[in-house]
């Protein structure tokens, strides 16, 4: 029960391959399950699952930190970065990327490591190397708080050769890169604390091991790391439970030096990501292929739409480059009010369409021949694939038996797993699963609170559930111009570690920008890097304790969350707490352990591991806030606010949030009391980015949102990784008509153009300007009413404004300097990013105007109040 806290039913699981702790089943340790083999050393001990939030002081209910934690929340995925160009300055982190060689750790054997830092790091007071951060600001007199060029994250105040060795933060950060000693200090401080994850981001360059011993911790199985200390050539000191281990014979020789005795060289010391070849006692069972079935909706609306040739057309291109082998296997389900199988067995002239219309007592026709192997039957597939748009043209056929073809789909992979791709067009409306319409488009502007953010039947979570069992991941692709009942739908994806995509209004004809991101997310989507029946563990050191997971998956124990795929694109969140006081450490570490099976069948490691120091004054927490992390960790707990009580009580815990730690902060660090609303520099924009929550389409009231828009919004910050999810809060907004190559970056011989980042206010508009707006996944193009005739004729094409045309979302390829400048920033910035922003020219007279507009988030509207008068309603609260 205590593995079900989260989740609420139990899955019947055939336990993938797991982390060999062997009384739980529990995937990375060596060891098997059930007395098969030889037991680990010491099981891991769970930490007890608290599922309270953050605790808090003051009234009751009044904060995000401290609700009861709730399922993992909804979730859509779309982000990771390809090895490609350099990051986006907007996104990207100023940290050391992946590229450098190793730095070398010297720690003479029986030096000091982190875990007896005391004198060193003592004597690094925080306050003295970043007085920065805890410059006092007054937000009522600093109006342009913005960088010009996009924020790092900050760098944890450690020794130089910890810092240097240390985590990414583009995969793992801290909403506090300074610890506190206690919890009752961290209460004081009125921050949440919590890690931010995007551990199977594509990266460029990641060190691998292949060895036959994996060194762990024989106590708590943390895996060694560069955190850790030699006592001596033999002996080792884990950072987590302080457990002196031995170090295994083979551990002494170092492959890379090709020389004996320096263990603290090894490439496993030296790199704080690294990836593990797992020997065969990571499995319980072979490694499963490469499988992927694609469910697709074909009922009257669908084929209206225009999407199946798109699809077809798109894995027809793409169909050599899915991840795998040898042993890919493929299958089709295609519906309406009944389910049609394909026979793609080898040896048939074409493919057999077998159909299934008893929907109420689903069974496969012919089991053996409907998943297919890849190679062996490529040309029936194909002629399948050419072959669907066609089939279904003439349909009548207007219902949708979404449930009885997921529960064929679910029989058809549950004895191998593998991925499901449904591709749905409309609310189901017959069989199992059937949904009714809970939106009243009347309630859509209503300022009171917002209903059906929850699901409306259980059926879609009890199947996510039996699919994550049996290492089933379940994808969705929602195009529809009506409601669809994604909180219910969404389901199927957040609790089996899938992705949901979503195209409102998606038309072949009427609305080419939507199919120009489906066809490039669709590319992505088929030939990403994908990890099949994936387990993750988060570990920290003793003391701290994790409670709370934001993400899609299903928590099968307290600490171990069941990802039946695993992608690249995905983030994850968590919230921590302290148990007991960190009086005696220096420094605390953190441990992302990812196991899966590639789709070449290696079972594979992924480890990450942070190191953060500890202190024991307000002052040094606050020095080392990272207040994007914080954003990013309040969305998630807002999101699964919003849904367990109201979203009004969200928002007012967002502002809550603000309110609290800017008292703290005013009541116990600032030494000089002086009038003002007063934040420390690293702070300054948290009332910016929580007006931003506030304003965004996930929480806002009084504008008028589409149910199924909200909730994706609400996926989307649950699932994206925080660099992404960033952009969607808090627009980037860039003039674009006066490019220049002054300070420009040269990527791959691209001249990549600069411009500063300005306020989201009406205020930096100008009539005879361009401006570029990225919100994320949408990026807006306005174009003043007197903009300059130049950049009209040589990016846009056109003699005058009155000839831009209306839905305006390709920009020609003009051979002009000015528009390979646009276009090659246009492009850097989409090239940055795993999912493929639409982009939209705007005019006055556009439709998408009032959605521009209402990115500018310091402005006023009839529903929500200006920067400046937020900034007064804080300074009211705090002074009471």
């Amino acid at each position: 029960p205590k593995a079900d806290a989260q989740c609420g039913g139990a899955v019947n699981s055939t336990l993938p391959p797991t982390e060999p702790d062997c009384q739980e089943g529990d995937i990375e340790c060596p060891g098997t399950m059930a007395g098969n083999g030889p037991q680990a050393p010491n099981s891991y001990n769970h930490v007890d699952n608290k599922m309270a939030g953050l605790p808090q002081s003051g009234q009751p209910g009044r904060h995000l930190g401290h609700y009861p934690s709730l399922p993992p929340g909804y979730q859509n995925t779309s982000a990771a970065q390809n090895a490609g160009p350099p990051m986006h300055p907007a996104i990207h982190a100023a940290t050391q990327p992946y590229t450098q060689a190793p730095q070398t750790y010297q720690q003479p054997p029986g030096g000091p490591g982190p875990a007896q830092l005391s004198p060193s790091l003592a004597a690094l007071s925080l306050q003295s190397s970043t007085p920065e951060a805890l410059r006092v600001v007054n937000l009522l007199h600093e109006r342009n708080l913005l960088p010009p060029s996009p924020m790092p994250a900050p760098t944890p105040c450690l020794p130089q050769d910890l810092q240097k060795i240390n985590c990414n933060p583009e995969v793992f950060r801290s909403t506090l890169t300074s610890i506190p000693q206690t919890q009752s200090l961290l209460n004081k401080a009125k921050m949440p604390l919590g890690l931010l994850l995007h551990p199977f981001k594509d990266l460029s360059q990641l060190p691998v091991v292949t060895s036959s011993t994996i060194v762990r911790c024989r106590s708590c199985r943390t895996y060694i790391n560069p955190f850790v200390s030699f006592l001596d050539q033999r002996r080792w000191k884990c950072n987590l439970c302080y457990r002196v281990n031995d170090v295994p014979e083979e551990f002494m020789y170092n492959p890379v030096s090709r020389s004996y005795g320096e263990p603290h060289k090894r490439p496993e010391v030296q790199n704080a990501t690294i990836e593990f070849i797992a020997p065969s006692e990571y499995m319980l069972r072979p490694p499963q292929p490469a499988v992927y079935l694609f469910i697709l909706d074909v009922s009257h609306n669908a084929v209206e739409t225009g999407y199946l040739s798109v699809f077809c057309q798109s894995l027809l291109d793409n169909i050599n480059a899915l991840p795998g082998d040898s042993r890919t296997k493929v299958g089709f389900i295609t519906f309406d009010s009944t389910i049609h199988f394909y026979n793609l067995q080898e040896g048939l002239s074409q493919p057999q369409m077998l159909i299934v219309s008893d929907i109420e007592d689903i069974f496969l026709p012919t089991p053996d021949s409907l998943l297919v192997n890849l190679n062996e039957c490529k040309e029936l597939v194909q002629d399948l694939l050419k072959s669907l748009p066609n089939l279904f043209e003439k349909t009548m056929e207007t219902q949708s038996a979404l449930g009885s073809a997921l529960q064929a789909a679910f029989k058809l992979l549950s004895p191998t797993g593998g991925r499901m791709s449904i591709f749905q067009t409309q609310l189901p409306n017959l069989g199992v699963g059937a949904l009714q319409s809970r939106e009243d488009p009347n309630q859509r502007a209503s300022a009171k609170d917002i209903q059906h953010l929850s699901p409306a039947t259980d059926f879609y979570k009890k199947l996510a559930l039996d699919c994550s069992g049996q290492q089933v991941a379940v994808d969705l692709f929602l195009l529809s111009s009506q409601y669809c009942d994604l909180a219910s739908l969404g389901c199927i994806s957040r609790y089996s570690a899938g992705s949901v995509y979503y195209y409102p209004s998606y038309h072949h004809q009427h609305n080419p920008a939507q199919v120009e991101c489906f066809q490039k997310d669709l590319k992505r989507y088929l030939t990403r890097k994908i990890g099949f029946e994936a387990v993750m563990r988060i570990r920290c050191t003793k003391g701290l304790s994790i409670h709370t997971f934001h993400g899609n998956f299903f928590v099968r124990s307290t600490d171990l969350l069941s990802l039946p795929n695993v992608n690249p694109d995905a983030g994850f969140a968590v919230q921590m707490s302290i148990e007991e006081n960190l009086d005696d450490m220096q420094v605390v570490s953190f441990q992302a352990a990812l196991l899966y099976t590639s789709s070449k069948g290696e079972r594979r490691i992924r480890v990450h591991t942070l190191c953060l120091p500890v202190v024991n004054s307000l002052a040094d927490i606050f020095a080392g806030a990272d207040v994007q992390a914080i954003t990013g960790l309040l969305a998630c707990m807002a999101v699964d606010r919003s849904a367990t009580a109201s979203l009004s009580d969200a928002r007012d815990a967002m502002t809550n949030a603000a309110i609290d730690s800017l008292t703290s902060y005013r009541q116990s660090v600032l030494t000089i009391q002086q009038p003002g609303l007063l934040a420390p520099a690293c702070l300054r924009l948290f009332p910016l980015f929580i007006l931003a929550l506030l304003k965004q389409k996930a929480f806002r009231t009084g504008t008028s949102t589409r149910l199924d828009d909200r909730l994706f919004a609400m996926c989307q910050l649950k699932y994206q990784p925080l660099v992404y999810a960033l952009l969607m809060i808090h627009p980037a907004l860039y003039r674009v008509d006066d490019l220049t190559d002054e300070g420009a970056l040269n990527v791959n011989d691209r001249t990549i153009p600069q411009p500063k980042v300005l306020q989201l206010s009406v205020e930096k508009l100008s009539r005879e300007a361009a401006f570029l707006m990225d919100a994320g996944t949408v990026m807006y193009l306005w174009i003043g009413r007197n903009c300059h005739p130049n950049f009209l004729t040589q990016v846009l094409g056109v003699p005058n404004y009155a000839a831009v045309p209306d839905n305006l979302y390709l920009l020609p390829e003009l051979d002009t300097a000015e528009s390979q400048r646009t276009r090659a920033f246009i492009g850097w910035l989409r090239d940055q990013r795993p999912f493929f922003p639409s982009l939209h020219v705007i005019r006055d007279e556009s439709q998408l105007k009032p959605t521009f507009m209402q990115n500018m988030i310091e402005d006023r509207t009839e529903s929500a109040l200006s920067y400046y008068e937020f900034l007064l309603h804080l300074q009211q609260q705090i002074s009471k």
